[in-house]
């Protein structure tokens, strides 16, 4: 007996990588593929009440959605999955048989009891209805078992187990399941859902083909090269693969494969998902993905300490975002209070009424080098570099915030040789003379994404210092190519979107200007895309 349905989500679990733009040509060659591939259940995206556009996987009701449908389904069940947040059932049109067949409505736990009215209603308009609860986990048994007597009053189609935190092992799946097999109406299917955070998705997909078989028949959901938000999903195709090879299924793995070389390989030139240590810790601690994005995004930040931010905000806010939490939590972490009058008291003494020249990490450093190497003959600045020691240029002193920065550089013997400004979430003591250890929360401020990026929190230190002109050069902005001036640089990449920390810097610095203490001269010595943030 055939006892699983594959379902394929890449139209709807993708789409958030694309702001849901996939394009018509991609969506109807991805659903062609699937059709060919046979897969069973094809969700084509979202119903939504806003509106979003051509090309783009969202919808208001079936009338929207049925321009993707083939006009011969080959058998295939059309889904697309509403969250009960942001969905009308009032926008919800009567069942249409050449659009879509079937409903997957999400909700959240403390919305489980109106979901499961909505649930009712989209039965009553002629749709199949799969009950999507989000963070399974995160339910009691008592809770799920009520939740399962509340469903068992309308028998949708499917019941679905969801790892939305990617945080599942095998013996979790196994025990959930146990618990909902038994008190599920029998004529429900139980369907699984998972996040690839800790590798497990494939895994667990075929254990839990195993651990159904003779129980009960099951939907388990996919996307093509596993794409989805953070670490993505269960790969479609490895999950037709195993039931193909060890079940006898029929799935065409070539169709599958084309989908891939046709289509998958373009996108994701366009964005990225996959498995990473930040998203194993996303797993391991049941934590919203967008909480890993806002902490990638900051340079204090290594991997442990992400994991210890997550424990500080505790297991219920982190299952969801708040980016002022998350701040708070990150800026306490990180703002080690020291008491720096007299540090600031030795650097003002050592460069008040001096012309200053940061030298940032950006290329132009290496390609308008003989530039900079005129202007430090000529006017004979203090020459600060940010984070790094550039190549070819004399520099007095190495400024350092950046945590990963600073583990790379502490000992090379060329560092330990410089006179250094380190501010206090690197360390906040030092028996050094050519160390010089400065605040952190002296220097940040909040508001950003990028709060802490390294040029300007030394711009604001150099306020207090009373120096007489401040030239920069490496201050680039990023893009998609080269962005660094070394290739030790390089190997650290930033893991963000170029164009939000673009604008995020562009931001900052016209507020720094806005609002800054000091009132010298601020130039830029080479090619920077915020030359405008300078201007009065």
């Amino acid at each position: 007996m055939k006892h699983v349905k594959l379902l394929d989500c890449t139209l709807r679990d993708g789409a958030y990588l694309l702001n849901k733009e996939f394009g018509d040509n991609n969506i109807n060659g991805i659903i062609s593929g699937l059709v060919k591939s046979k897969i069973d259940i094809i969700e084509v995206g979202f119903f939504q009440d806003k509106e979003m556009g051509p090309g783009k996987t969202v919808y208001k009701n079936s009338m929207e959605a049925k321009k993707y449908i083939p006009k011969n389904k080959e058998g295939c069940l059309f889904t697309v999955l509403t969250d009960y947040s942001r969905y009308t059932i009032d926008n919800l049109d009567e069942r249409d048989p050449e659009s879509i067949d079937a409903i997957r409505e999400c909700f959240k736990k403390d919305e489980r009891y109106q979901a499961m009215e909505v649930c009712k209603k989209i039965k009553e308009k002629g749709y199949e209805v799969f009950v999507q609860p989000v963070d399974i986990l995160g339910y009691s048994d008592e809770e799920l078992i009520e939740l399962i007597n509340m469903v068992n009053e309308f028998e949708p189609y499917s019941f679905s187990i969801v790892d939305t935190f990617g945080s599942m092992y095998q013996e979790d799946l196994k025990r959930v399941f146990e618990i909902i097999n038994h008190n599920l109406v029998s004529s429900c299917k139980i369907g699984f859902h998972s996040h690839n955070n800790m590798q497990m998705s494939n895994a667990l997909s075929q254990e839990f083909t195993r651990m159904t078989f003779g129980k009960r028949e099951v939907v388990i959901d996919g996307t093509i090269s596993g794409m989805g938000r953070g670490a993505g999903n269960t790969p479609t195709e490895l999950i037709a693969q195993y039931l193909n090879s060890k079940w006898e299924y029929n799935y065409n793995i070539d169709s599958l494969l084309d989908i891939i070389d046709n289509y998958m390989d373009n996108i994701r030139t366009k964005c990225s998902w996959g498995y990473n240590t930040e998203y194993f810790i996303a797993g391991a601690y049941g934590c919203h993905v967008d909480n890993i994005q806002y902490l990638l995004q900051k340079n204090s930040m290594s991997s442990k300490d992400m994991r210890y931010i997550l424990n500080q905000i505790g297991a219920t806010s982190r299952k969801k975002y708040s980016r002022d939490l998350l701040e708070k939590t990150y800026i306490d972490y990180v703002s080690s209070e020291i008491d720096d009058k007299e540090t600031i008291e030795e650097l003002k003494n050592k460069l008040q009424g001096k012309d200053i020249l940061i030298i940032a990490p950006g290329l132009s450093v290496k390609v308008e080098n003989d530039k900079i190497v005129e202007f430090i003959r000529e006017k004979k600045p203090i020459v600060i570099s940010i984070n790094y020691i550039p190549d070819n240029i004399d520099i007095n002193y190495i400024y350092m915030s950046n945590t990963k920065r600073y583990s790379y550089w502490q000992n090379q013997n060329i560092y330990k040789s410089k006179n250094k400004i380190i501010t206090s979430n690197i360390k906040n003591a030092t028996n050094d003379d050519k160390e010089y250890i400065v605040s952190f929360s002296r220097l940040i401020k909040c508001g950003w994404e990028h709060l802490d990026n390294s040029t300007i929190l030394l711009l604001r230190l150099l306020d207090l210092l009373n120096v007489n002109s401040i030239s920069i050069a490496g201050l680039d902005g990023y893009s998609n190519t080269e962005n660094f001036a070394t290739k030790d640089l390089e190997l650290l990449k930033v893991k963000a979107d170029f164009n939000d920390i673009n604008n995020d810097i562009s931001k900052m610095l016209r507020d720094y200007m806005e609002t800054r203490k000091g009132t010298q001269e601020i130039s830029l010595l080479t090619k920077s895309r915020f030359s405008n943030c300078f201007k009065k």
